[in-house]
């Protein structure tokens, strides 16, 4: 095989693995965001991506950089989460219910608000945030439109509630604990304020008072207790629909 037929296979390889170390470097960058903030050291985002420095800064020449294509994919992953869930759930409301659990795995909610002084919203910054409310808007009028959401609920107020949702609790709760809390609390919003009740059981872990108390103040040895008490507790994720 010649040296032009090798190049081919041999040049996607390169992009492939180019492509997957851009992707490692932004979830590790968000992950960063949430633990450290936006000043996380890019080194440790370099390492948490198990890529060399020179790698993420070729990728992404500086902070700036970095911290703006963050920012510009969460908003377009927004937009399509809630574009996807109103074109493929049933009703409205199972729509927005579905897209209030995806923001929350996503972290819009925690990332974005630390942000948003640390970029410059240029011309396809705003377009992508246009695009995201525009999408918020669209579900959430349409759950007016069925009847299944109060009127006096505005897409601003979802968009808060995301954020109220998502940024971890105090304490040194495990995150993947706080994740699956956060899940259930917005259960417990949108069946005790939102809409009618149904029968269904709330995801993530039943926390008791001795729960709560029994999480320590900082990481230590009770860490890792607590952590299999909840996922043992832990009854898996629903998504209730809405009557129509």
């Amino acid at each position: 095989m010649n040296d032009t037929a090798e190049r081919g296979p041999r040049q996607r390889r390169t992009r492939a693995d180019a492509l997957r170390n851009r992707e490692q470097i932004l979830r590790s960058a968000v992950d960063l965001i949430i633990e450290q903030g936006p000043t996380a050291p890019m080194d440790q985002i370099a390492r948490r991506a198990k890529v060399g420095i020179a790698t993420l800064y070729r990728h992404f020449p500086d902070r700036s950089v970095l911290l703006r294509q963050v920012a510009l994919d969460m908003l377009r992953q927004n937009s399509e989460e809630a574009a996807t869930a109103l074109a493929e759930e049933a009703d409205a409301f199972a729509a927005m219910t579905r897209y209030m659990h995806d923001s929350i795995d996503l972290r819009i909610g925690v990332v974005m608000p630390v942000l948003v002084d640390r970029i410059a919203m240029d011309d396809e910054l705003l377009a992508a945030r246009k695009e995201s409310r525009d999408a918020v808007h669209a579900l959430v009028s349409a759950a007016h439109r069925e009847g299944s959401l109060r009127l006096d609920v505005t897409s601003g107020d979802i968009s808060l509630l995301i954020i109220r949702f998502t940024p971890p609790l105090p304490g040194a709760m495990d995150p993947e604990a706080n994740h699956l809390l956060s899940h259930r609390h917005l259960e417990l919003l949108l069946d005790g304020l939102v809409r009618v009740m149904f029968d269904q059981e709330l995801p993530g872990p039943a926390m008791s008072v001795d729960d709560l108390t029994g999480i320590p103040p900082g990481p230590g040895p009770g860490y890792a207790g607590m952590t299999a008490q909840l996922r043992a507790k832990d009854r898996g994720r629903c998504r209730p629909t809405a009557a129509s």
